[in-house]
């Protein structure tokens, strides 16, 4: 059955969206779990059967497997309340058919579905032929899971390494395989060959004899090469990549994984352009191996998807992207957390992002996985970090070691952000007598990294009022760029609304085209890496810039031909996109003479004075 909506709503931080289908999927809105907190998840799963009166019994990490035991468990309710919310959704009699309603009137105005909803009940309402109508026609929003590759800790009982499958992200891509899920899993942060190759053991991610998969793999990526090399290194295992999810590097939430200064539009081009290519090519690849392991092979095509998502904010952005890529769905992140309905905000953090504008949302080095973080200035788990540098205690007591990934001092692993590994850090900062704005320097290196595996998560316990004892009450928020446009809490009507462009809930006027603002992102980005490598800069360093540079301004070039070519959309901003393009090709000129010139003086000999 075809979705009944042409958005999702991405993963978001570690607890904004853990719950989100519950809260959407009866409306046939997909949406996507985080599996890296076990712990939080065994909460939430506490809590829901309190809520609803199901039997709980407590899976403590004591019991063998509890990892992928726990997140089993936790799916598994989902799966089962979603179910319930959905089937009373579609059996709706006169005191309950608001939600069918509302179902109905969410979905894009030119919906088959509502087209035909309307033709059902011109002559008045019989509930008995709309429950058999909705039985056939109304499809639930995808239960589906994020699991980012690289948080993949080891793990160890009595100082004994446990093996492979019991490290954090191989027990969570179980915990999905176990569960009665029919959904998908969306694997981030790049390749993890080992997991990759241990999802080959699981049945549910083969094809039927029809071509169809109890669970589907989708893959996050920023651009056409990535997308290849994984499917095809999956394909050589006999797995299949239904559908490949384009995000922007640096327009995003969350991680930013800046690519060699690739731009979105060109990016969807090329998976446009060689979308038949990419598919057969990786269906060939796969048929091959199941023959050789004598599984089923598909007697029909096996299908992909193209999904794209970061910076989208307008109607009129969401039905280009749609058109002009041909793309299967739209991801609409960032807004979504200023919807209680959908996502899960505590009220201060809340408040704090309706009133955030564009010099409180920042890239910033917090993160301890060492990539690029989309961060909200004066979030409660950033103030906590430097009350903790300003008592002389910086770092976190890193209550979940979700991320402790760094070998540097332990073969077991240590969280950059934790206080044991900032203080092991801060001893050899000090025996090297370095100059008082060196030592600042790197000291203000070492301590920015903060606890977010514990922060990104906490938000939820305080939204449902739970123990926050051993996580403490810091929040870590991870909006993109975009929320700076939104300014208010909005109902999911208002947000799909506004997705279908049927309301506006952006008031100011000022916010740029989304290809313009992630150029600009991309810009500044570039600037940073040129500053920091201008006392001395590298072969490798100049090569990287140079190509940075190049690929840009070839970025720039394809949006001039773009929107110079269009007829019907974009036309009240395009002179001023073009205009911006035109600015952005100037500061690029700029900034490549200035590499130029840093890779000539680097030539000079240099002048040792005795």
């Amino acid at each position: 059955m075809k979705n009944a909506h042409t958005f999702h709503i991405p993963v978001m931080g570690i607890g904004f969206t853990i719950d989100s289908p519950l809260k959407v999927a009866q409306f046939g809105i997909d949406s996507v779990i985080s599996l890296v907190d076990d712990i939080l998840l065994e909460k939430l799963r506490k809590m829901y059967s309190e809520k609803f009166e199901i039997p709980y019994t407590e899976i403590t990490d004591k019991i063998e497997d509890f990892r992928a035991k726990r997140i089993t468990s936790y799916l598994n309710m989902m799966s089962d309340l979603v179910d319930k919310k959905f089937e009373a959704l579609k059996h709706s009699t006169h005191e309950k058919s608001e939600e069918l309603k509302a179902y109905i009137n969410m979905l894009p105005s030119g919906s088959l579905i509502k087209e035909e909803f309307n033709k059902v009940t011109e002559k008045g309402i019989n509930f008995s032929e709309i429950k058999n109508w909705a039985l056939q026609n109304l499809s639930k929003g995808s239960i589906d899971v994020n699991i980012m590759t690289k948080v993949d800790k080891d793990n160890y009982i009595k100082n004994e390494q446990l093996p492979v499958e019991y490290n954090d992200a191989h027990a969570a891509l179980r915990g999905f395989a176990n569960s009665k899920l029919k959904s998908s899993v969306i694997l981030s942060a790049g390749m993890n060959p080992r997991l990759y190759a241990y999802m080959s053991q699981f049945d549910d991610f083969y094809p039927s004899e029809t071509g169809t998969f109890t669970k589907k793999i989708i893959l996050k990526v920023s651009d056409y090469r990535s997308a290849l090399i994984q499917g095809k290194f999956l394909a050589k295992k006999g797995l299949w990549v239904s559908e490949y999810r384009i995000e922007s590097g640096l327009n995003c939430g969350g991680h930013a994984f800046a690519t060699d200064g690739n731009l979105l539009g060109p990016v969807l081009a090329e998976f446009k352009e060689k979308r038949e290519e990419l598919r057969s090519s990786i269906e060939v690849m796969v048929n091959q191996e199941l023959e050789n392991q004598g599984r089923v092979v598909s007697e029909n095509p096996l299908e992909i998807k193209i999904s794209a998502q970061g910076g989208v904010g307008t109607h009129e952005e969401h039905e280009f992207l749609l058109n002009q890529y041909e793309l299967d769905s739209i991801g609409w992140g960032t807004p979504f957390l200023l919807v209680p309905e959908a996502t899960t905000v505590d009220e201060k953090t809340l408040n704090k992002l309706v009133l955030a504008k564009e010099e409180d949302l920042y890239l910033s080095d917090i993160s301890p996985l060492g990539v690029p973080f989309n961060n909200l200035k004066d979030n409660t788990k950033d103030m906590e970090k430097e009350r903790n540098i300003n008592k002389g205690r910086p770092g976190s007591s890193c209550p979940k070691k979700f991320v402790a990934l760094n070998k540097e001092f332990k073969d077991t692993g240590i969280c950059t952000a934790s206080r044991e590994y900032q203080h092991l850090k801060l001893k050899e900062l000090d025996n090297q007598n370095l100059q008082l704005e060196a030592y600042q320097r790197e000291f203000n290196k070492i301590t920015e990294k903060s606890c977010t595996c514990v922060g990104l998560g906490t938000s939820a316990l305080l939204a449902y009022n739970l123990d926050t004892k051993k996580e403490g009450e810091g929040v870590s928020i991870c909006p993109g760029p975009n929320m700076a446009y939104y300014s208010k809490i909005m109902s999911l009507k208002n947000m799909t609304d506004h997705i279908y462009g049927r309301d506006n809930m952006i008031s100011r006027t000022d916010r740029p085209n989304l290809f313009i603002k992630e150029l600009t992102i991309y810009i500044d980005y570039l600037k940073n890496k040129l500053e920091e490598v201008k006392t001395e800069m590298s072969k490798k360093e100049e090569k990287y810039l140079l190509t940075f540079t190049n690929n840009l301004n070839e970025g720039i070039s394809y949006y001039k031909s773009m929107f110079n070519e269009l007829k019907h959309t974009f036309q009240e901003i395009k002179e001023d996109v073009l205009n911006e393009l035109d600015s952005g090709e100037k500061t690029l000129s700029l900034i490549s003479l200035e590499i130029q010139n840093l890779a000539i003086q680097n030539l000079k000999p240099k002048v040792v004075l005795s």
